[in-house]
């Protein structure tokens, strides 16, 4: 799939990502900054991901965990600082949630500050639901 926003391509075509610029803006997240690059390389192969293209630069990347079936969880969303503020990160959201392999299924995420953001797509905060387990 590819769809163009502005002057922006939007494309779950796993061939384009730019594994080293995931990784790069992943490392100064706060939810993944210590991520080996292994692991975002695994983690990439076993999910639905997107990214988001300007001329032949990453500039944006969300990765979805599902089993296709029931529901999905929404991870590692992000859009580079220099191109925040043009609703790529709403465009970005608005195809994942419109996709057709997601259809009927229930969505997850977890944010520390993007409540905002997701609301407008449907999602409710959860928190009382919410649980982890860190890996071990």
């Amino acid at each position: 799939m590819n769809r163009m926003f502005r002057e922006y391509v939007i494309s779950s075509d796993k061939s384009l990502l730019q594994i080293d610029a995931i990784a790069s803006f992943l490392r100064r997240s706060y939810w993944a900054g210590e991520r080996a690059l292994g692991t975002i390389e695994k983690s990439i192969e076993n999910s639905m991901c997107f990214g988001v293209y300007h001329e032949d630069k990453q500039i944006a990347f969300a990765r979805i965990v599902t089993d296709y079936a029931t529901m999905y969880y929404l991870a590692d969303v992000y859009v580079d600082e220099q191109y925040r503020g043009q609703g790529i990160g709403k465009a970005l959201v608005q195809e994942i949630i419109h996709c057709e392999e997601l259809q009927g299924l229930t969505g997850l995420l977890g944010t520390k500050d993007a409540h905002e953001l997701y609301e407008q797509f449907g999602f409710e905060r959860d928190a009382a639901r919410f649980m982890r387990r860190a890996a071990r």
